[in-house]
């Protein structure tokens, strides 16, 4: 059984294939999700990174390499040697997903929109990210207006919070920017998790710095979402695009075969550089499509993942 999504609903120039799932198929879409990503991504996710933990497990003396912060000033007093705390592991994860909401994540030409896309897998995280007691948050960013879901082990508002973003034509002015996103995530996601930046990574701000800065303190996965479309010209003649973040539009003569190379190889090279500064910054890179079923290839991944750590 595939995921699937309503096809043949109208389209526009400047909105291309299917548009933005009606909310009963959006919970629809939620309960098929969750009734097929238990069998394809087994195991339960545990934090790659123990936390500190606030029972406490013992008082030992300080050996180099550990942790001033954790230091006893009180037993160091008593004792006159440097003494540390050490707390009980905390194996509990927290996954937060950071959702792009921006204007070229409403294209789509396949079976669905990017956003669709990037919506399931949020979908299918807050599924994997409550189970055995874990937490699960969302933040989006580029959209009309930036959400914050805060980390619980209950996902019954993922769906909600969804259907509130689902507007398709947001209105003008100034977006935050990934780069401003994953700064703002830097800054306010202090307890040692997972972060899955859902997006198709088509922002020009400067997000590697940022994404290396949330990379010191999380495990960051980086969910690119693709168009084939995006990536290769169709021969229809002449032909007006627009950049649907600016409005920007540019005239190609689609039937020139050289133009088609040249955009293809750009369009790869492209692909390339962000998967290289993704890889630089320190985060896991994971790609999924448009066209066919996305939960699989992306349960396969986090199974796989898991079972390597």
């Amino acid at each position: 059984m595939k995921v699937g999504y309503l096809k043949n609903r109208p389209t526009r120039a400047d909105r291309p294939g299917p548009g933005p799932l009606p909310d009963q198929l959006l919970r629809a879409l939620d309960v098929r999700i969750a009734q097929r990503i238990d069998g394809l991504a087994a195991g339960d996710f545990r934090s790659t990174v123990l936390g500190e933990g606030t029972e406490l497990e013992q008082v030992r003396p300080y050996v180099a390499g550990d942790d001033t912060r954790r230091m006893d000033w009180n037993v160091t007093a008593r004792t006159g040697e440097p003494h540390v705390r050490v707390h009980v592991a905390e194996r509990a994860l927290t996954t937060w997903a950071l959702l792009d909401c921006s204007a070229s994540m409403t294209f789509g030409t396949q079976d669905r929109r990017k956003l669709d896309v990037a919506e399931g897998v949020a979908l299918a995280s807050s599924h994997l990210g409550t189970r055995g007691g874990n937490r699960f948050g969302m933040m989006t960013f580029g959209g009309r207006k930036d959400e914050i879901w805060p980390s619980t082990s209950r996902r019954g508002g993922v769906v909600g919070l969804l259907a509130r973003l689902r507007v398709e034509d947001p209105p003008g002015g100034a977006t935050t920017s990934m780069a401003e996103a994953l700064h703002r995530a830097a800054l306010i996601l202090r307890t040692r998790g997972l972060v899955m930046v859902i997006s198709d990574w088509r922002d020009e701000s400067t997000w590697r710095k940022p994404l290396a800065m949330l990379n010191e303190r999380h495990h960051v996965i980086a969910v690119e979402i693709r168009d084939y479309r995006e990536m290769e010209l169709p021969d229809v003649g002449d032909t007006y695009f627009t950049d649907l973040e600016t409005g920007r539009q540019v005239h190609v003569d689609t039937s020139d075969s050289a133009v088609r190379k040249r955009f293809a190889a750009a369009a790869i090279a492209e692909r390339e550089q962000v998967h290289h500064e993704i890889l630089a910054a320190g985060a896991e890179h994971v790609v999924l499509h448009t066209s066919g079923d996305w939960l699989r290839p992306f349960a396969a991944y986090m199974s796989r993942r898991e079972q390597y750590r």
